[in-house]
């Protein structure tokens, strides 16, 4: 009978479906309802700033509006260029203005709909061991970027964590090398469902120490060896 019960354990335990990477975000991205952006106009406003992307079968415009005054600047990345208008008017920039105005774009509206975003072609996909977090369980997936179509900053290196759950990402990390370098750690302030889509408020945060292994930095955060540095808020979220 004891081998007959340790038998039905052992089967109970290897049927447990087990997921790829590639399973795991594309689950995320179903139960968020984000794959319902990909043909949708969404605009929010972010700190001073407003946003809007406009997405239909592939193709993109993503809109940063600044007001300052009596000035409006308005920079706009598509699939084919970036643009930079101010009151209207087009504006030559250097292509090293191009890539640092672009780049600012694009990550906003990048960590705006994650993990959306996680499908792009450049997108290299790996599923590391799972961990626990604060009592609950983790799929953990580490993500990098092929060189070509990965942007300027294609050896940046991220991490998202999971929920087994709910397959919701409910924490991330990025290891950047622009301005010098450095950490970053995000937990989820506050979610918001706009019509039926999720969205997510963040607490952004960096490791007292600089000189970490960015791969356990989930464990720093449980033990409160994170310095919070500011929220991700996103304000008046619109969906079309």
């Amino acid at each position: 009978m004891r081998f007959l019960y340790i038998s039905l354990l052992l089967l109970v335990v290897s049927c447990k479906p087990k997921f790829t990477a590639q399973q795991i975000i594309d689950k995320s991205i179903e139960y968020s309802k984000l794959n319902e952006i990909g043909n949708a106009t969404i605009s929010f406003n972010f700190r001073k700033n407003h946003y809007k992307a406009t997405r239909n079968n592939g193709t993109f415009k993503l809109v940063r509006t600044i007001k300052n005054d009596s000035v409006t600047i308005k920079d706009v990345l598509s699939n084919e260029n970036f643009r930079r208008f101010v009151n209207d008017s087009l504006v030559e920039l250097t292509e090293k203005d191009k890539n640092r105005y672009s780049n600012s774009v694009n990550s906003v509206h990048y960590f705006s709909v994650l993990p959306f975003g996680l499908n792009d072609k450049a997108v290299q996909k790996k599923l590391l061991e799972p961990v626990t977090i604060k009592g609950k369980e983790y799929y953990k997936i580490r993500v990098t970027f092929a060189e070509e179509g990965g942007g300027e900053d294609f050896d940046d290196v991220f991490i998202y964590w999971f929920a087994k759950d709910s397959f919701q990402v409910d924490y991330l990390a990025y290891k950047y090398h622009t301005n010098g370098g450095g950490v970053r750690f995000r937990d989820v302030k506050e979610e918001k469902i706009v019509n039926g889509i999720r969205f997510v408020d963040y607490n952004n945060y960096k490791p007292l120490d600089k000189d970490i292994n960015f791969y356990t930095i989930d464990k720093l955060y449980e033990e409160g060896k994170l310095k919070k540095l500011s929220e991700i808020i996103l304000n008046n979220i619109e969906l079309n």
